[in-house]
Protein backbone atom coordinates (compact mmCIF):
# COMPACT_ATOMS: atom_id res chain seq x y z
CA UNK A 1 0.00 0.00 0.00
CA UNK A 2 1.66 3.20 -1.22
CA UNK A 3 0.96 6.34 0.84
CA UNK A 4 1.02 9.54 -1.47
CA UNK A 5 0.94 13.17 -0.11
CA UNK A 6 -2.16 15.32 -1.31
CA UNK A 7 -2.68 18.53 -0.41
CA UNK A 8 -5.44 17.37 1.73
CA UNK A 9 -3.10 15.38 4.09
CA UNK A 10 -0.15 18.00 3.71
CA UNK A 11 -3.18 21.24 4.47
CA UNK A 12 -4.14 18.46 8.20
CA UNK A 13 -0.96 17.87 9.10
CA UNK A 14 -0.03 22.11 8.92
CA UNK A 15 -2.66 22.19 10.93
CA UNK A 16 -1.95 19.80 13.82
CA UNK A 17 1.83 21.16 13.80
CA UNK A 18 0.51 24.75 14.17
CA UNK A 19 -2.01 23.42 17.33
CA UNK A 20 0.61 21.51 18.98
CA UNK A 21 3.00 24.89 18.26
CA UNK A 22 0.52 26.98 20.18
CA UNK A 23 0.35 24.45 22.97
CA UNK A 24 3.87 24.93 23.47
CA UNK A 25 4.27 28.26 23.38
CA UNK A 26 1.20 28.47 25.96
CA UNK A 27 3.19 26.21 28.51
CA UNK A 28 6.93 27.92 28.25
CA UNK A 29 4.81 31.64 28.76
CA UNK A 30 3.27 30.06 31.79
CA UNK A 31 6.96 28.86 32.66
CA UNK A 32 8.14 31.96 32.46
CA UNK A 33 5.64 33.97 34.58
CA UNK A 34 6.41 31.63 37.20
CA UNK A 35 10.27 32.32 36.77
CA UNK A 36 9.73 36.08 37.20
CA UNK A 37 7.18 36.88 38.75
CA UNK A 38 3.43 38.02 38.41
CA UNK A 39 3.53 40.56 35.59
CA UNK A 40 1.13 43.93 35.78
CA UNK A 41 -2.21 43.95 34.14
CA UNK A 42 -2.68 47.55 33.92
CA UNK A 43 0.96 49.66 32.45
CA UNK A 44 1.32 52.60 34.12
CA UNK A 45 -0.39 55.69 33.03
CA UNK A 46 2.23 57.97 31.40
CA UNK A 47 2.29 60.99 33.86
CA UNK A 48 -0.46 64.17 32.40
CA UNK A 49 0.03 66.61 34.88
CA UNK A 50 2.83 69.41 34.39
CA UNK A 51 5.64 69.41 36.53
CA UNK A 52 6.33 72.06 38.76
CA UNK A 53 9.20 73.75 38.33
CA UNK A 54 10.56 76.91 40.70
CA UNK A 55 12.13 79.93 40.37
CA UNK A 56 15.54 81.30 40.14
CA UNK A 57 15.06 83.07 43.47
CA UNK A 58 13.70 80.19 45.01
CA UNK A 59 16.69 77.92 43.83
CA UNK A 60 18.97 81.01 45.26
CA UNK A 61 17.37 80.89 48.54
CA UNK A 62 17.41 76.84 48.92
CA UNK A 63 21.35 77.04 47.86
CA UNK A 64 22.02 79.81 50.51
CA UNK A 65 20.55 78.19 53.32
CA UNK A 66 22.25 74.86 52.69
CA UNK A 67 25.00 76.88 52.58
CA UNK A 68 24.92 78.17 55.71
CA UNK A 69 23.56 74.85 57.29
CA UNK A 70 26.60 73.35 55.93
CA UNK A 71 28.76 75.96 57.38
CA UNK A 72 27.39 75.43 60.73
CA UNK A 73 27.71 71.71 60.45
CA UNK A 74 31.49 71.59 59.78
CA UNK A 75 32.01 74.73 62.42
CA UNK A 76 33.62 76.26 59.97
CA UNK A 77 32.49 80.94 60.48
CA UNK A 78 31.79 82.77 57.46
CA UNK A 79 34.73 84.75 58.23
CA UNK A 80 37.37 82.59 58.60
CA UNK A 81 40.18 81.99 55.66
CA UNK A 82 41.34 79.02 55.19
CA UNK A 83 44.76 77.62 56.65
CA UNK A 84 48.18 77.56 54.61
CA UNK A 85 49.22 74.33 53.54
CA UNK A 86 52.12 72.68 56.38
CA UNK A 87 55.02 71.72 55.08
CA UNK A 88 55.99 68.47 55.04
CA UNK A 89 58.56 66.58 57.18
CA UNK A 90 61.99 66.26 55.46
CA UNK A 91 64.24 63.38 56.81
CA UNK A 92 67.77 64.95 58.05
CA UNK A 93 71.21 63.42 57.15
CA UNK A 94 71.88 62.78 60.64
CA UNK A 95 68.69 61.28 60.82
CA UNK A 96 68.92 58.85 58.07
CA UNK A 97 72.02 57.75 58.75
CA UNK A 98 71.23 56.67 62.18
CA UNK A 99 68.33 54.34 60.73
CA UNK A 100 71.06 53.12 58.14
CA UNK A 101 73.28 52.34 61.00
CA UNK A 102 70.74 50.11 62.81
CA UNK A 103 69.82 48.24 60.01
CA UNK A 104 73.44 47.21 59.43
CA UNK A 105 73.67 46.54 63.33
CA UNK A 106 70.25 44.38 63.17
CA UNK A 107 70.98 42.42 59.64
CA UNK A 108 75.04 41.69 61.35
CA UNK A 109 73.07 40.29 64.11
CA UNK A 110 71.18 38.05 62.24
CA UNK A 111 73.94 36.85 59.85
CA UNK A 112 76.02 35.91 62.93
CA UNK A 113 73.43 34.31 64.19
CA UNK A 114 72.46 32.06 61.34
CA UNK A 115 76.46 31.03 61.17
CA UNK A 116 76.16 29.41 64.64
CA UNK A 117 75.78 25.79 64.12
CA UNK A 118 72.17 24.27 64.37
CA UNK A 119 71.94 21.50 66.48
CA UNK A 120 71.66 17.64 64.34
CA UNK A 121 68.40 16.71 64.69
CA UNK A 122 68.31 12.45 64.27
CA UNK A 123 65.43 10.63 62.93
CA UNK A 124 64.60 7.04 63.90
CA UNK A 125 64.55 5.34 60.33
CA UNK A 126 64.20 2.06 59.28
CA UNK A 127 66.51 -0.03 57.88
CA UNK A 128 67.81 -0.13 54.34
CA UNK A 129 67.34 -2.81 52.08
CA UNK A 130 70.07 -4.05 49.88
CA UNK A 131 69.56 -5.06 46.48
CA UNK A 132 72.20 -7.82 45.63
CA UNK A 133 73.69 -7.02 42.10
CA UNK A 134 74.15 -9.78 39.74
CA UNK A 135 77.57 -9.88 38.09
CA UNK A 136 77.40 -9.74 34.83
Amino acid sequence: MSTQLTPAIITAAIQGLEAQKQHLDAQIAELRAILSGPKPTAAAAPQTAKRRTMSAAGRKRIAEAQRKRWAAATGASESATPQPARRKRRLSAAGRAAIVAALKKRWAEKRAASEKPQPVVTRKTSPKRTIARKAA
